[in-house]
């Protein structure tokens, strides 16, 4: 059974972060990049850490092991990891940039439980956690990955706009909660 929680020990970051590394671009096929999606910032143990103590990330565990994150992102975090330094900086440019926010900054979810309902169920364990704390949701999707992009919409999920950075284009998008 799949158990929607927040991490809680240092066993579940590092949970987190082998199920990051197993979908990291380098790591796959350029059909499973395609077909089944990728994750583009590599993590260490340190930030996830620090992150996850502002606001623990939402996990899903079957049988005891992550099998799905959504990694929980204060904006205080902003110049942590220079990748998303210009996704801040566009946010930061929109109306939803001046309202309270939450980003999620990575979803990932093992191949074995894709098609299972753990992408919805862990949004819905952060809008939970997340409703009367911040007005949204905010995440950004490179443009190639279009499995994000459409299970990102099927949600819910609304386009803040398009930008490129480092030759690579953007798809900032928010879910109200």
């Amino acid at each position: 059974m799949i158990e929607f929680t927040t991490a809680t020990n240092q066993t579940d970051l590092l949970q987190i972060l082998e199920l990051q590394r197993q979908n990291l671009p380098e790591k796959l096929s350029e059909t499973d990049k395609k077909e089944q999606g990728f994750v583009t910032v590599r993590h260490d143990l340190e930030i996830l850490q620090k992150m996850n103590d502002v606001h623990p990330h939402i996990i899903a565990k079957n049988n005891g092991k992550v099998i799905g994150y959504a990694l929980s992102m204060s904006k205080i975090f902003r110049n942590d990891i220079p990748i998303l330094i210009p996704m801040f900086d566009e946010i930061d440019t929109t109306s939803k940039g001046a309202k309270p926010y939450i980003l999620m900054g990575q979803v990932c979810i093992d191949k074995n439980f894709r098609g299972k309902g753990v992408f919805r169920g862990l949004y819905a364990k952060m809008k939970k956690e997340f409703t009367g704390i911040y007005d949204c949701i905010i995440t950004e999707i490179d443009e190639k990955n279009t499995r994000s992009i459409n299970a990102h919409k099927a949600i819910g999920f609304k386009t803040l706009k398009t930008y490129t950075s480092n030759k690579q284009d953007w798809e900032i998008v928010y879910l109200a909660i």
